[in-house]
């Protein structure tokens, strides 16, 4: 069972009630044996009033003392009194005590008691169906109020219960109702001794929390930020050497490419560290989703130029909420992604399509594809996918879809990896909800 208060209530109850059930039959089987005696007693009282009739008299041949009572009364082996209901045959066999009897189709309690001064024997008998009715009736009415109780007894838990959990319910809802970026303790002045060590843990996992993101956000900005201008100036430096020596030797291209790389993975770690929570909202606007990926491709196009491929935007214009910068990051690390591992002379087709309650921003292309086993990885950080073909792995630092994924869960996108439509390839496609 899922639910505490669910298990606390079924658990109490069951336990109530498992508790009366005993007693009840405890305390069915004890007035039993006491309503038992009670009737026995009054047996013992009727012998003793028959043992005192007058059996000279006409009238003690047929006494009527009701349905459930019979007596007799013997002198030796003949019978000189009796009641309109009792046999002509000895009720019991004479000797004195209690037994049980059947005839005039009941079953009886009978007490047998010898008067010696008058040298009878007096046999009296009770039906005993109407005894257990009569002591049932009397046991049932002392159970019917507990039975009756259960269900006010269960609305008194729940309702003791739901007061008992309340504190629980107010840790939840403070919980739920914390922002994306709030990391501040949890404050609680009317909690229960139970929960303050519950809520001590998990300020104290806010804090850790706390200081891994700031110190992640500090390094991340901090080396970007220092890396940022050594970088400018050895660009600098090494246009300056060009033009001292032949650019065309191998190990200036390489120079000239481990630069290049370096700028690019201090951007991706600018641009990681710019798409926060807080940016995100200080910055959301309406925005045409199709209109700022034709402004990113014409941006883009030399480098798709460069590398003879072909390159389609289809779509119209739809409107999402979303910040500007980090859906631009979004849109730019997608194209380039495709520019990257797409051979020279491919196709590579973005669509923007709507889809009724979201958007669909597909980026395809014909290139090597993504095996199965590698697309839940290829948004985690530094991973980079190897070519199918053997070829050169293609430059790059393994950010930019994590990026892609870190700016799609700021606007609570979904991202998924398929097949391409082309014969081989892969498609990219990012699911925002579409502007009401």
């Amino acid at each position: 069972m899922r639910s505490i208060r669910l298990f606390l209530i079924s658990s109490i109850l069951a336990t109530l009630i498992l508790f009366n059930f005993v007693a009840a039959l405890q305390g069915y089987q004890s007035s039993m044996r006491e309503a038992d005696t009670l009737f026995d007693n009054q047996m013992l009282d009727l012998a003793r009033l028959v043992s005192n009739l007058d059996v000279s008299s006409a009238s003690s041949k047929d006494l009527r003392l009701g349905n459930n009572l019979s007596f007799q009364i013997w002198n030796e082996s003949r019978l000189i009194a009796a009641s309109h209901n009792a046999p002509v045959e000895p009720l019991q066999s004479f000797v004195p005590g209690f037994e049980y009897a059947n005839f005039d189709g009941y079953r009886w309690r009978t007490f047998t008691r010898y008067e010696v001064p008058l040298d009878r024997w007096v046999i009296v008998a009770e039906r005993t169906d109407l005894r257990f009715v009569l002591a049932e009736n009397v046991v049932l009415q002392s159970i019917l109020p507990l039975l009756l109780g259960i269900p006010i007894v269960g609305l008194l838990i729940w309702i003791i219960v739901s007061h008992g959990l309340r504190p629980l319910q107010q840790l939840s809802s403070a919980l739920r109702n914390k922002g994306a970026n709030d990391l501040s303790p949890i404050l609680s002045a009317d909690s229960r001794i139970e929960l303050d060590q519950v809520i001590e843990s998990i300020n104290g996992f806010i804090q850790r929390l706390d200081r891994v993101m700031e110190r992640e956000k500090r390094f991340s900005a901090d080396a970007a930020h220092e890396l940022r201008t050594p970088m400018s100036a050895l660009k600098v430096q090494l246009h300056n050497l060009s033009e001292e020596i032949d650019t065309k030797h191998e190990s200036f291209h390489q120079l000239q490419e481990g630069v290049d790389r370096m700028q690019h993975l201090i951007e991706q770690l600018l641009s990681l560290y710019r798409a926060t929570p807080e940016q995100f909202a200080k910055n959301c606007e309406t925005i045409d989703l199709y209109g700022i990926t034709q402004d990113q491709l014409a941006s883009l196009y030399p480098s798709f130029e460069e590398k003879e491929q072909s390159i389609e935007l289809i779509g119209d214009s739809i409107e999402i909420e979303a910040d500007k910068f980090a859906l631009e990051t979004l849109i730019s690390n997608l194209l380039g992604n495709a520019n990257k591992y797409t051979q020279r002379g491919g196709n590579i087709v973005v669509s923007v399509e709507d889809l009724g309650s979201e958007v669909c921003l597909r980026v395809e292309d014909n290139g090597p594809g993504i095996a199965d086993a590698e697309k839940s990885r290829v948004f985690d950080r530094f991973y980079r996918v190897d070519s199918n073909d053997g070829a050169a792995r293609a430059p790059g630092c393994g950010l930019g879809l994590t990026i892609v994924s870190h700016v799609a869960d700021l606007h609570q996108a979904r991202v998924e990896v398929k097949d391409s439509s082309f014969a081989s390839g892969s498609a990219f496609c990012i699911y925002f909800k579409k502007k009401s």
